[in-house]
């Protein structure tokens, strides 16, 4: 049986974390969750935590009706988690990671600093196969559908892991019961969202965060998502690029 780790950004108690365990549960996967005990968006794959005399502190908890799903939560940000979960912080460690179901789309370059990402990557520079999975709830939403962002994200899960370890998926699904189907999309060279200074003093400022004015119209995943697909883009971590410098 496939062994699954389930983390996110958004905490232990996020709707989108139960929805994500137990889509993979009637899935048939061998499942495990570790999460941030608070809120950790915008964490990147940051390995800060919060520490008492050097120990992470790690609190058994039981999401849902999974009770016989181990569960955790844990001092610190996804991307730790997702680390220590790899040296077998909570068992043995995972074949597959999965991040979300993250509140709010993950889409363009933007990326760089979503937890729910960095989770995912981390994953997959420590071996597994990964996913990082969002829904697009917009900015007032009526009804979230998680458990079809985690149902989509679970069918996904042969096309992952076809494919070499270390493999990372970023998955979008549109907050509708209407989706359109799955399309391959290139990354925007933004996002859909944008923090911008509301308020700045000697001593402080102040950010807010505000829907970019219009939406990529090329092969983009904001576009796609935009107009109604699951959108699925391969990403890789931290890669080196050729300087071809002179010879001193």
């Amino acid at each position: 049986m496939t062994r699954v780790l389930i983390t996110n950004d958004d905490g232990i108690a996020a709707p989108g974390l139960l929805a994500l365990a137990e889509s993979a549960v009637d899935a048939g996967f061998d499942v495990t969750v570790a999460a941030p005990a608070e809120q950790s968006s915008g964490s990147s794959a940051s390995i800060m935590a919060v520490e008492t005399d050097g120990r992470i502190g790690v609190e058994r908890r039981t999401i849902g009706e999974l009770t016989d799903v181990p569960a955790y939560a844990v001092q610190g940000g996804p991307g730790l988690i997702a680390m220590i979960a790899a040296r077998g912080a909570f068992g043995e460690p995972a074949e597959v990671v999965l991040s979300g179901v993250n509140h709010g789309a993950n889409v363009g370059r933007a990326i760089l600093h979503s937890g729910t990402v960095g989770a995912a990557l981390t994953g997959a520079l420590n071996g597994a196969w990964a996913m990082a999975i969002s829904l697009d709830v917009g900015m007032t939403p009526e009804r979230f559908h998680w458990r079809e962002a985690a149902d989509a994200a679970v069918r996904l899960i042969p096309e992952l892991t076809a494919r070499d370890r270390g493999t990372t998926m970023n998955i979008n699904v549109p907050n509708t019961d209407r989706v359109r189907g799955v399309r391959e999309a290139a990354l925007a060279p933004f996002g859909i969202v944008q923090m911008a200074l509301a308020e700045s003093a000697d001593r402080f400022v102040r950010l807010a965060v505000e829907e970019l004015p219009n939406i990529a119209t090329d092969d983009s995943d904001a576009a796609h998502l935009a107009d109604g697909w699951i959108t699925v883009t391969g990403i890789d971590s931290v890669t080196e690029r050729r300087l071809d410098l002179p010879v001193s």
